[in-house]
């Protein structure tokens, strides 16, 4: 190990780092800073901004720190006069031509644009030049865009072409004319953008965000003659309070609750309940698959960005696909059916408000399968973040709120639901339910730690009353994309796959409150997030969805069975090939 060490000092600070250690990575080892603006670990590693740069002695010229490895007996200087001076002027450059309205962004005072301004004293502007305009690209039901809060980071394109293989936006031209377009500059809603918003988790400002609506779920909750109802996904309770200040993964489900209810909400329920049914559906199908070998590998149909990215790139694939509707789309078709007749309700007064940790699911809330009755499933789907905002304009402490329980009779779920929101979650709570129908016994096995962890594709053979199945956990599009390779060569033997958009699944969703790049280099956000689903399950009374009594009497009272004509009709739906562009 010794040979592959590199001795330099930093700041007169002496310094080991391995050999192939960036400068900013040896810097950040002993206490030390470099600003950065274009850097996002792992993702978009370039050099582009030049905010990070350093003086190295006996070269001429500024270093980009992000980029240049170190070298034995290197001495680096990251704040003498020249590269305090040289910052300010590249910093001065970018917001010349930057639209300064931060009161009313959706990110002021979680903008890095802006927190790099005030860490550098920014007062005034030197650079008073030409200012481009663009138009602000708000027709997606999922993802806003405006170019004219773009700095040209690239971190957006680099998350879409690399880490989702997906490719909906690019740089185009140089210098002034330099921009991040579509195809032909058409809407987001007519690319292939599959609306998963990992360009906004990577975007330092706020030219990209999420098409808010909570102006319709304020105007819901005070109409008397309405009915509203709120149902929270898993990775919501594990990130909400990260906008409150706590420490990332803490579980605030019950200040939650309580918050919704302050809100006005009519009830709150927990969308853990629609993914209890979810697998109820889901593992009846895939046993009868599985049973008749028919149509295999099934591919998990809970993640509408990653629905729709098959829809666009791999219709042929599209009959693998599991005919079961997401949770949160189960459980709004349940909640204007059964509970609505239970509590003789108007189906037509009920507004179902999901808050999701995904803007996808703000997609396909509204897609035409998504309703029954000519009623939609939902009517409004939130994001953390916009929950998060309603709190504070109702100007509720959230820190100091009491814990509260969701509302019965549709709040009560099971462990199995709550790791619904990690990637492999879905599949080992089918496992779960699959195994006890299989062998008709109450089986002791809980965990399939085997599909756990945030590896892009986690591949396993699990036995399930003698026999072997082959499933993949499948988390984020670039991975999906080899799985699906696989299955259309004919070369994949697998049973069952779980596919996620995102990668480390739901935790990290579009929707959910955007960290830092110094904050995503320094912590594993994703798991954090994930041991605390994972905890919510080891400390559940009931970790099996099919042993959940709810979901039990439901199903005797106005469902029958799993797969009955009633469950198909609420609980299932279609797809359809999409056309990657409408140009």
């Amino acid at each position: 190990m010794e040979n592959n060490l590199v001795h330099l000092i930093i700041d007169n600070q002496k310094v080991e780092a391995e050999k192939g250690t960036t400068i900013l990575q040896a810097a950040k080892k002993v206490g030390i800073d470099i600003p950065t603006l274009c850097f996002l670990k792992d993702i978009n590693e370039v050099g582009d901004c030049r905010m990070c740069i350093v003086e190295v002695e006996g070269r001429r010229g500024f270093a980009t720190s992000c980029i240049q490895t170190v070298e034995e007996g290197m001495v680096v200087h990251t704040n003498t006069p020249k590269v305090l001076e040289a910052r300010q002027v590249i910093l001065d450059l970018i917001l010349s031509n930057h639209h300064r309205d931060c009161l009313t962004c959706t990110r002021n005072g979680n903008c890095e644009l802006q927190n790099l301004a005030m860490k550098l004293n920014v007062l005034d502007i030197q650079f008073q030049g030409e200012r481009s305009e663009h138009k602000i690209d708000d027709l997606s039901p999922s993802i806003v865009r405006d170019f004219n809060k773009c700095i040209l980071c690239r971190r957006c394109v680099a998350a879409c072409k690399n880490i989702q293989k997906v490719g909906a936006i690019d740089c185009i031209n140089r210098g002034f004319e330099a921009c991040i377009l579509t195809v032909e500059d058409h809407s987001l809603k007519d690319v292939n953008c599959t609306n998963c918003g990992q360009c906004i988790q990577a975007c330092p400002t706020g030219a990209l965000h999420e098409k808010e609506t909570i102006d319709e779920v304020w105007i819901k909750l005070k109409d008397p003659d309405t009915y509203v109802i709120a149902q929270t996904a898993p990775a919501v309770r594990v990130a909400l309070g990260e906008e409150f200040g706590m420490e990332i993964g803490t579980n605030v489900t019950g200040k939650m609750i309580t918050a919704l209810k302050r809100l006005g909400f009519d009830k709150v329920f927990d969308t853990n309940t629609g993914a209890d049914f979810t697998i109820m559906e889901e593992a009846t199908e895939f046993i009868e698959r599985f049973t008749n070998q028919d149509t295999l590998p099934m591919l998990t149909s809970c993640s509408p960005g990653w629905v729709k990215y098959i829809e666009m790139n791999y219709p042929e694939l599209l009959p693998h696909l599991s005919t079961c509707k997401s949770p949160h789309q189960m459980f709004g078709a349940l909640l204007k059916t059964y509970y609505a007749k239970k509590e003789g309700i108007d189906p037509e007064k009920i507004f179902v408000v999901s808050v999701m940790p995904c803007i996808a699911k703000k997609f396909e809330r509204q897609r035409s399968e998504m309703k029954n009755e000519g009623l939609y499933d939902v009517d409004n789907v939130i994001t953390t973040r916009e929950l998060s905002r309603m709190i504070k304009q109702a100007n509720i402490e959230f820190n100091k709120l009491d814990d509260n329980t969701f509302d019965d009779p549709m709040g009560e779920a099971t462990g199995a639901a709550a790791i619904f929101g990690t990637t492999g979650g879905v599949m080992e709570a089918a496992l779960r339910t699959a195994q006890d129908t299989l062998t008709g016994k109450d089986l002791e096995k809980i965990n399939f730690e085997e599909v756990r962890g945030g590896d892009g594709i986690k591949k396993a053979t699990v036995n399930l009353a003698g026999k072997d199945i082959k499933v993949v956990a499948v988390s984020g599009l670039a991975k999906a994309r080899e799985i699906l390779e696989e299955i259309k060569s004919g070369k994949a033997d697998y049973h069952f796959v779980e596919i996620m958009a995102c990668p480390g699944g739901c935790v990290n969703g579009g929707g959910q409150p955007i960290k830092s790049s110094k904050v995503r280099s320094e912590v594993d956000v994703r798991k954090l997030r994930a041991d605390a689903l994972y905890s919510i399950d080891e400390k559940s009374t009931i970790r099996k969805s099919h042993e959940n009594p709810i979901v039990k009497k439901i199903y005797e009272e106005y469902l029958e069975k799993p797969g009955s004509y009633r469950a198909e009709k609420l609980l299932h739906t279609t797809y359809k090939k999409r056309e990657k562009y409408k140009l």
